[in-house]
């Protein structure tokens, strides 16, 4: 079953709500927003790697309000143990039974915050409930709900006493991006309601009709061009003098589901070579591993990324059902 292009349309106009409820509270940051909503919409997860003090606590708690969701934060410390992520089995000498305690991952939005402060074990906690949106504790599995979004932070500038995040780990995350600090005008903004800053959003959708968005970009039409140019993207980062380790194929399916909501976020009901270019660096840097050669000489993920596009021809018909 197709998109239709009614459907199309209310999905970009709600879409474009949203991110403007955002905005309001994350200022001049339309791209970013935009990409952690697709994020969301694809039943992925995003990694901001940033420096403190750029508006991620912000941006998470404008999204679960304009959801009218639940979020939570997590701060990442060496000493932080699975179960005080996903929550513990505690007995109950009144009653006699074993009473579970929900952890903080249960709620809609969860801001992972310096994921990489935590030892490898606890890090791992995360895996199963990012792919599968569920827990399993003491044999027992509860899903977390839907929506489910993990926005983890990491300080790229100081690395001392961190764990670096596990390959299987980074595949997991849909994408990476960062905010960044924003330009003058936004500093002005920022800087003139500091005395009055806005707690509280409106809720745009709820979380129901968010998880119906969900379920309207999985319909989003993909041709058979489109699909061969992400296999030869990925093919390409997999045979570049640079890298050692390609994209997955997991990587390439988060790179379709992005495309599709991307597309219904421009109220098309269907993908274009566009839609893959303007999400390819986003999507795919974050999972190469390129040999230290490489990295000595300052290539960069993204930089192999942009060149991949440069050298994989697009299709060139249009490709609309």
């Amino acid at each position: 079953m197709t998109i239709t292009t009614e459907q199309a349309t209310w999905f970009a106009q709600t879409f474009a709500a949203i991110a403007d409820n955002v905005e309001r509270a994350v200022l001049g940051k339309r791209h970013v927003v935009e990409l952690v909503l697709t994020a969301m919409l694809s039943e992925g997860h995003v990694l901001l790697e940033d420096v403190p003090g750029t508006g991620k606590t912000s941006l998470a708690r404008a999204v679960a309000q304009s959801v009218q969701g639940t979020s939570t934060r997590i701060q990442f410390t060496p000493d932080l143990l699975p179960g005080d992520i996903t929550g513990i089995t505690v007995y109950d000498q009144k009653t006699g039974e074993f009473a579970f305690h929900a952890g903080p991952i249960f709620a809609n939005i969860v801001l992972a915050d310096e994921i990489n402060r935590a030892s490898p074990k606890t890090q791992s906690a995360l895996l199963e409930v990012m792919e599968e949106g569920r827990v399993t504790i003491d044999g027992v599995t509860r899903a977390v709900g839907k929506p489910f979004l993990v926005i983890a932070t990491q300080n790229p500038v100081e690395q001392a006493g961190t764990y670096r995040l596990p390959e299987a780990q980074l595949d997991r995350f849909l994408l990476r991006t960062s905010l960044g600090y924003p330009d003058h005008a936004a500093t002005v903004r920022i800087l003139g309601r500091a005395a009055a800053p806005i707690d509280e959003l409106a809720p745009v959708i709820t979380p129901g009709a968010l998880a119906g968005m969900a379920e309207l970009a999985t319909d989003v039409y993909v041709d058979a061009l489109v699909l061969d140019y992400i296999a030869r993207l990925v093919d390409a980062t997999r045979s570049a003098d640079e890298v050692r380790l390609g994209v997955s194929i997991r990587g390439a399916l988060a790179l379709t589901r992005a495309s599709r909501a991307h597309a219904a976020a421009q109220g098309r009901t269907y993908v274009t070579p566009d839609d893959v270019k303007r999400l390819a660096v986003a999507v795919l840097a974050h999972r190469l591993i390129l040999h230290p050669e490489a990295e000595f000489d300052g290539v960069t993920p993204e930089a192999v990324i942009g060149q991949v596009l440069l050298d994989v021809a697009p299709p060139t018909r249009k490709d609309a059902p």
